[in-house]
């Protein structure tokens, strides 16, 4: 499975309402999920995507995995409070996301993604 760009109303579908952002995180996933938030013109967003494409193949029907254009947006860039991009967002299925910022390499992500499985 490839991954899946989110909008606003993607994002209340599959991810959670928006008004439970900055109160009582409630994640309407089936499996735990990662959100990249990215934008078409950076570097290291661009150096990422090969590897994140790849991970949504590895892990396809483990972990969703979804990006979000920062420019496009803008409204779930301030929710989750982006302030430098990329940023991943790990969304366990029970708790509160966790991020990290800036490109890593593939193995590391794993490592992350392995983590987030078993949570």
């Amino acid at each position: 499975m490839a991954t899946i760009h989110l909008t606003k109303g993607g994002f209340e579908r599959r991810v959670a309402d928006i008004a439970s952002i900055s109160g009582e995180w409630k994640f309407l996933g089936n499996r735990p999920a990662v959100i990249d938030f990215y934008a078409t013109w950076c570097g290291p967003c661009k150096a990422l995507l090969p590897v994140v494409e790849q991970l949504s193949e590895e892990y396809d029907g483990k972990i969703d995995i979804y990006k979000v254009n920062v420019d496009e947006e803008q409204e779930l860039a301030r929710l989750f409070e982006i302030r430098s991009i990329p940023t991943l967002i790990f969304i366990p299925m029970e708790g509160k996301p966790q991020r990290t910022m800036g490109a890593m390499p593939k193995e590391q992500l794993k490592s992350l993604l392995d983590q987030l499985i078993k949570k």
